[in-house]
């Protein structure tokens, strides 16, 4: 226990001496939040959009006003002539261009089939698809409306659609993507500090010549591994808090399951992360080749494998194989479900057991490691 203290008292001074990875671990994660917060959004909203009316009519003017009465879609131009609407998308002046046709309003009073042409810039295939799915809606609302108006006339009764869907959005009823990319940015950027910051711990002591002493000391493998990690533990809760109280401020993200659960997933997800940085710095001989591997393993696995923006369901099925020994993966999931839906434990399990089987073969493994060092 006192050898234990003793690694403690040293490490913690270590970080407090250098300014650096303190920063690493505390300020770095609060401000990539930030950043990437407000750079990362999945809402699409004030599509730019031009229009050519060339019916200019009562019915067109209320399509257009539809269409427009709504955060969605920006009007921002009128233009003249067909032509002009491949120049509007190819400059990227406009993401939409409408064309209502002569004789919409005609054609609408007959009952017809009234064609609107929609042009849309399918270079950013998220605003597109969006684009396409709210002219969808719209021409489906225009569509009942319109056709209710023509039965009342007609002096008959207007009914309803068999099957009318009213859906109700649990969680997140906004659908704001802060919602579902905030506690994921926590798992990739804790994941980043914490691989980082181990990695550079025992290849320091190489680099400053003073593994001899831990070698002819009576330190076992896993007391410098407790010891090189506990202080780590101990900030990365602190920089946990920290990222949850911005993330509350400038999103609105609420906890709304339990802390203490909160709590434990972050010191399970800690250990496994903590646990592979300490086998990076026990392999490595100078911090340079340790601090890139640390970013290479950490950093591009937290962003592309771990469900954080690309869902891993729609991945090939060797790279789902791959997530499966990826921490941020189970750690990001967990995270949703006790932020944004407050689960209990009985629905954590099955993210936080192969967390804490990762912890186990990463610690082992940084152990053995470890072992041949010292």
């Amino acid at each position: 226990m006192n050898r234990l203290l003793a690694v403690l008292r040293k490490e913690f001074r270590q970080v407090r001496r250098d300014p650096l990875s303190l920063g690493l671990l505390v300020f770095v994660p609060a401000v990539l939040l930030v950043l990437y917060g407000y750079a990362l959004s999945f809402d699409v909203k004030g599509i730019r959009t031009a229009v050519l009316d060339l019916d200019r009519t009562q019915a067109s003017r209320a399509l257009l006003d539809g269409l427009f009465q709504n955060p969605y879609f920006t009007r921002v131009l009128d233009f003249a002539r067909v032509d002009d609407a491949d120049a509007l998308l190819a400059r990227g002046t406009v993401q939409v261009a409408i064309i209502i046709p002569e004789g919409f309003a005609g054609t609408v009073a007959r009952g017809g089939r009234a064609e609107v042409q929609a042009l849309i810039d399918g270079s950013d295939s998220t605003t597109a698809s969006t684009a396409i799915a709210y002219l969808d809606a719209l021409a489906q609302r225009k569509t009942l409306s319109m056709r209710t108006r023509l039965l009342e006339r007609a002096g008959m009764t207007a009914t309803l659609p068999i099957v009318t869907p009213e859906p109700r959005i649990w969680f997140n009823p906004e659908l704001r993507s802060a919602q579902f990319l905030v506690p994921g940015l926590i798992g990739m950027l804790l994941m980043l500090s914490a691989v980082v910051a181990t990695s550079l711990s025992i290849v320091r002591e190489k680099e400053q010549q003073t593994i001899e002493q831990l070698k002819v000391s009576p330190l076992r493998p896993m007391e410098l591994i407790l010891g090189k990690t506990i202080p780590y533990v101990i900030i990365c809760v602190a920089t946990t808090a920290l990222i949850l109280l911005l993330g509350y401020v400038l999103f609105g993200v609420v906890v709304v399951g339990s802390f203490l659960l909160l709590a434990l997933a972050t010191v399970i997800f800690l250990t496994a992360a903590l646990g592979m940085g300490v086998l990076i710095s026990s392999i490595t001989d100078s911090q340079q080749v340790a601090y890139q591997l640390a970013t290479l393993t950490s950093l591009l696995p937290s962003l592309l494998l771990s469900g954080f923006v690309f869902p891993i369901r729609n991945m090939p099925p060797p790279i789902q194989a791959i997530t499966y020994l990826i921490a941020p993966r189970y750690f990001v999931s967990a995270l949703r479900k006790i932020i944004l839906k407050g689960a209990p434990m009985t629905e954590l399990w099955p993210d936080l057991l192969p967390l804490i089987l990762l912890a186990l073969l990463f610690n082992l493994l940084a152990a053995r490691s470890v072992r041949k060092v010292v």
